[in-house]
């Protein structure tokens, strides 16, 4: 990958609210022994083949029981954002939330890759290490020299030890990703790629990892009960020093277009491209040995009382909407259930306001609950989304798929038997939707974020050798 990969310590914003210590079995990574769920890790190839049938993951449009997650198809072609809630996530009391924003000719594909097996590899490196911890000798806190990690054996107590092995398995997970991701042999990331905002809720604990500049906020009652915005992330983007640093370091250059001296985008020493606007992703293997990287920055705090929700979006959501007016919003929703596709809602107004002459972007949200609790409401009063997806489907609308495009409708869930009427409209809104789909071919929706007028997209334009160079 040359000689741009980060030897630096990225910094833990642990978080210890109120002086509040925590048990060391609450933080203890063999907490993962105590509840187990039936679903396994031990053989994650036969588990990515199948996520969909795993019981509390959700990643399309609707609610769980702690959240709820939305996406909606921007103006630039297909959908390249992706989502994910897995409760029970290795243990009972364990959540893990994610949002993915592609960008390239594959970047649908990228997003859609990290959200199916990221939180595999992060679950298979948590078992690791607790296997270490609990059945053998080797000291699984020994320090990596590489990431500059103080030991936590000889440097601080239990809760250093778990901060220790949280990030390691973050970092470790993220690497692994980026690894695979490379070497896919029906995947080209050269120029394509995707950023990751992760988070797992265990407990009162929240660990974080994160490259891109999607955007994680948290809403929390201050000392006055009024709700603020609490950011948890920083948007990795070029214009940050130290990430310009690292990038100019490595022969990569940075600088923002003449139409658009707000974004700084990182540039191919010896061409004008790719002119990707953030400063890691996955991916992007054209600019990995130009100071683009795949480390996530890491951070741990302990939730309070105080701390309501926690919203991921991409920033889809982030370029026209501020953190206060998306806590506002999200308070304001008439069910929780609802929140997240009336943040879209909000966001694809404020697109059509403020830029009336861009082309929207894809948007992507998670809310999740910090109290656990969602709408005591009916099956139908909770699928209460806007026109772009499916609510009921008497109406014959089509069923919003998890790319945020419409494909086969599908029945209330209550009914196991059509109707003739019923099958007659099924078959017509399926020949139209196959109409639409053969109307916009494959190659217009890959490029259509490369088009037109936009306010600030991911890439440029492609380096001039990428469609001649041969796979390594």
């Amino acid at each position: 990958m040359g000689g741009c990969v980060s030897t630096s310590n990225h910094s833990t914003c642990s978080s210890r609210s109120n002086g509040e210590r925590v048990s060391p079995e609450c933080l203890g990574i063999s907490m993962f022994s105590r509840k187990r769920i039936r679903k396994t890790f031990s053989d994650p190839v036969t588990t990515l083949q199948h996520l969909t049938s795993i019981p509390n993951r959700i990643f399309k449009n609707g609610k769980s029981k702690t959240s709820c997650i939305f996406t909606q198809q921007g103006r630039k072609g297909i959908n390249q954002d992706a989502m994910v809630v897995w409760e029970d996530f290795m243990a009972e009391d364990v959540t893990f939330c994610g949002v993915f924003d592609g960008h390239g000719p594959h970047g649908h594909l990228v997003a859609r890759k990290v959200r199916d097996a990221l939180p595999l590899k992060l679950a298979s490196f948590l078992q690791s290490f607790d296997s270490k911890h609990n059945g053998s000798t080797a000291n699984c806190c020994s320090v990596n020299k590489k990431l500059d990690v103080v030991d936590p054996d000889k440097d601080g107590g239990m809760e250093d030890k778990v901060d220790y092995l949280w990030r390691e398995a973050f970092l470790k997970s993220y690497k692994a990703m980026d690894k695979e991701l490379r070497s896919h042999p029906n995947l080209d990331c050269f120029c394509s790629g995707s950023t990751a905002i992760t988070l797992v809720k265990q407990g009162s604990n929240l660990f974080m990892g994160y490259i891109g500049d999607s955007r994680a906020i948290m809403a929390s009652k201050d000392s006055n009960d009024s709700m603020v915005a609490v950011q948890l992330t920083v948007d990795l983007k070029p214009d940050l020093p130290k990430e310009a640093e690292r990038i100019k370091r490595c022969k990569g250059r940075v600088f923002a277009l003449q139409d658009e001296p707000e974004v700084q985008r990182v540039w191919l020493p010896f061409d004008d491209a790719p002119g990707l606007a953030m400063a890691r992703a996955f991916g992007d293997f054209c600019l990995k040995e130009y100071g683009v990287i795949s480390v996530p920055e890491f951070s741990h705090r302990i939730l309070t009382d105080r701390d309501k929700f926690i919203v991921l979006a991409s920033d889809g959501v982030w370029d026209v909407l501020s953190n206060e007016e998306v806590v506002e919003i999200v308070s304001s929703a008439p069910t929780r259930a609802s929140a997240a596709r009336i943040l879209v809602d909000s966001a694809a107004r404020e697109w059509k306001t403020k830029y009336p002459t861009s082309k929207m972007d894809d948007c992507a949200v998670v809310c999740l609950f910090l109290d656990g609790k969602m709408d005591s409401e009916s099956d139908n009063e909770d699928q209460c989304f806007s026109s772009a997806t499916l609510q009921s489907n008497h109406s014959g609308n089509a069923v919003e798929s998890d790319d945020g495009q419409n494909s086969e409708p599908s029945l209330q869930r209550n009914f196991t038997v059509r109707s003739a009427e019923e099958n007659n409209t099924y078959k017509r809104i399926v020949a139209e939707v196959a109409a639409n789909q053969e109307a916009m071919s494959t190659e217009e929706q890959n490029w259509l974020g490369l088009e037109g007028v936009t306010r600030v997209n991911s890439l440029v334009q492609l380096p001039r050798f990428s469609e001649e160079r041969p796979r390594p």
